[in-house]
């Protein structure tokens, strides 16, 4: 940021993170953060903002982010609303007692010494896995047979 915004300084990124619901501050795009900082200093001027408690700035700049974003927080949520549906279908599935298609390559860095709530969060970040992990398997050097085992 340039000197011309040194109420800026005040600003707690990690509040404001959390108030757009992301995750890391590199989800906001440099030139968002400029042009709403920009807007800010336009509207409200200067020395307004520096009198302001730096709860409000965060505010202000949430607000802000929100507008220039929308986009962008639309579409995050409904990655995380699909990706709930695609959850609660895996589980309906293993309530029923379908199969579940198991690679033993996955299983290779298991701990056989760990504890159980271990294993059930190393099963479960596995074998409910994004999409998203999909597309690298898609990718490696060897053509081999990924249908795995079966339980």
């Amino acid at each position: 940021m340039s000197e011309k915004f040194v109420w800026s300084a005040q600003l707690d990124w990690l509040n404001i993170i959390h108030m757009l619901g992301l995750d890391s501050v590199n989800q906001i795009p440099e030139s968002k953060k400029e042009k709403a900082l920009r807007k800010l200093d336009k509207l409200y001027g200067t020395e307004v903002l520096l009198s302001l408690k730096p709860e409000e700035l965060d505010e202000l700049v949430a607000g802000e982010l929100r507008e220039l974003m929308r986009k962008e927080l639309t579409a995050q949520a409904k990655r995380e609303a699909q990706m709930e549906r695609e959850m609660q279908n895996k589980l309906m599935d293993l309530k029923r007692g379908n199969v579940i298609g198991i690679n033993m390559n996955d299983l290779k860095d298991l701990d056989p010494n760990a504890s159980p709530e271990d294993i059930i969060k190393y099963l479960s970040k596995k074998f409910f896995k994004t999409d998203d992990d999909d597309e690298d398997d898609d990718k490696d050097r060897y053509n081999e047979d990924r249908t795995g085992y079966y339980i």
